[in-house]
């Protein structure tokens, strides 16, 4: 194996061990347990230990929504105790050739919602409705249940509506923390709104967290935690981006609406009217994080540093704008790698695309690494690549996850007849990519941490 070829297979490696790592089955074993019927959940630097009998409930309720839905759903279900009176709504984005009678599954939309997102919703909000204080929640939250679960709180918003409002927010350029930020004033389960429908049940949220552990209330905009942002907030994002143009009528009407009655009525400490406020609901409310971004990090430095390799971790361009990210990691790179040739530099989060009118197949990775690529190109015959690509084996609208670059794929792409400069400006990568055989394809992988950013040296 030439010095490239071994810098190829490292960068996959390095990614597929870090999810490995990251199995959600051994995270709940790290979390919680059960001695009989009662929930004990372990402590952390955090968080205080819980111990919960759950036979003095009448009735436990599971609500399971996002990218990891059935995987968190399975890992949950296998070790809770026998007997208990057990009802749920699990929405993933795709429902289970086995199904667990107890629990009803619809197949949410990502990233955009469907008719199951709504129903879904529908039938959490449904259930929640029943749920006394003799009964006690799981949530089990994972990224891309902002889609999977929603519902508009005005019910004069159609879901031709709601999914122009999402395309308009995904392509605006905006941070995922601003894009939720607005999503919350938009849904009815957003922004504590589905901890508000069960104020007096005991309720458990465990998150897979794919936002900064900082911001833990990003994670599906936050539907069970208590949200302070405000109103004004949500509209100084709309402003910014000049989004209320760009919205359908209906939805347009109901902002301007919103902000018209909200700054008529009284303040909560939360900028929100104080008929929202809800906080005795949260006075019932435990959260833990599984698995996080940190977690996947973590694993992805240590086996980079068994195969030999400096490692170092610069997360400082998270919601960068893609290009603005190539070239500030690259240009860390090269400067590391002066000092230290066997190098391999570890970057998380995402990078932000503003996406055209007639967009190809691609994603915010590949477009990452076909940027990266025109860099390496100035470098023929050196040993470097770049790889990135996305923990839930999704990137955009393509098939892949990600993909990888070294000197040679400029070059290679032309050879194929690729015009690599007008694919990068129609957010085409992911042609360019497959053609090379350059695709990092990993199928969904039933979980949900972020992106990892990868460029090595040796």
């Amino acid at each position: 194996m030439n010095p490239l070829e071994e810098l190829l297979a490292a960068a996959r490696e390095i990614f597929d061990r870090a999810l490995q790592e990251c199995d959600i089955a051994l995270a709940f074993d790290r979390h919680l347990h059960f001695e009989g019927r009662t929930l004990i959940r372990h402590p952390s630097p955090r968080l205080p230990e819980i111990s919960q009998p759950l036979d003095r409930f009448k009735n436990v309720y599971v609500l399971s929504f996002g990218k990891a839905a059935l995987t968190m759903l399975d890992a949950l279900l296998a070790r809770l105790p026998h007997k208990l009176h057990l009802r749920g709504i699990c929405s993933a984005p795709q429902t289970p050739k086995k199904r667990n009678w107890r629990i009803r599954y619809f197949a949410g939309g990502h990233p955009l919602p469907n008719e199951d997102s709504f129903a879904a919703a529908r039938a959490a909000l449904a259930l929640l409705k029943h749920a006394k204080k003799d009964t006690f929640i799981f949530f089990l939250i994972s990224g891309g249940g902002s889609a999977m679960l929603e519902l508009p709180r005005d019910p004069h918003i159609s879901l031709d509506d709601t999914i122009a409002f999402y395309e308009t927010l995904v392509a605006s350029g905006a941070t995922i923390t601003e894009v939720n930020t607005v999503r919350k004033y938009f849904s009815a389960i957003k922004g504590g709104r589905l901890a508000l429908a069960a104020p007096e049940a005991e309720k458990l949220s465990l998150l897979l967290a794919d936002v900064p552990l900082k911001d833990l209330a990003a994670v599906a905009s936050s539907p069970t935690l208590p949200d302070y942002s405000t109103l004004s907030q949500c509209m100084e994002i709309l402003e910014h981006f000049h989004l209320m143009e760009k919205f359908p009528p209906a939805v347009r009407e109901y902002f301007e609406h919103l902000q018209k009655n909200v700054a008529e009525a009284p303040q909560s400490h939360n900028g929100k009217k104080d008929t929202h406020s809800g906080t005795h609901a949260f006075e019932h409310a435990q959260f833990d994080t599984l698995l996080s971004n940190h977690d996947f990090v973590n694993a992805a430095r240590d086996h980079a540093q068994s195969l030999g390799y400096k490692v170092v971790i610069d997360n400082s361009c998270d919601d960068w704008d893609y290009a603005d990210a190539a070239k500030y990691l690259l240009g860390r790179f090269h400067e590391l790698r002066r000092e230290q040739p066997r190098l391999c530099l570890i970057s998380s989060g995402e990078v932000t695309v503003n996406l055209g009118k007639n967009p190809g197949c691609g994603g915010r990775n590949q477009q990452f690494v076909l940027q990266a690529a025109f860099d390496l190109a100035r470098y023929p015959g050196e040993p470097l690549v770049v790889f990135s690509a996305g923990s839930d084996g999704v990137d955009g609208n393509s098939p892949a996850a990600g993909a990888i670059a070294d000197p040679t794929t400029i070059e290679r792409a032309r050879s194929y007849n690729f015009d690599p400069e007008a694919t990068l400006a129609r957010f085409d990568a992911c042609t360019l990519f497959t053609a090379l055989g350059d695709s990092v394809v990993t199928g969904p992988t039933g979980n949900n941490l972020r992106d990892l950013r990868i460029l090595i040296s040796g």
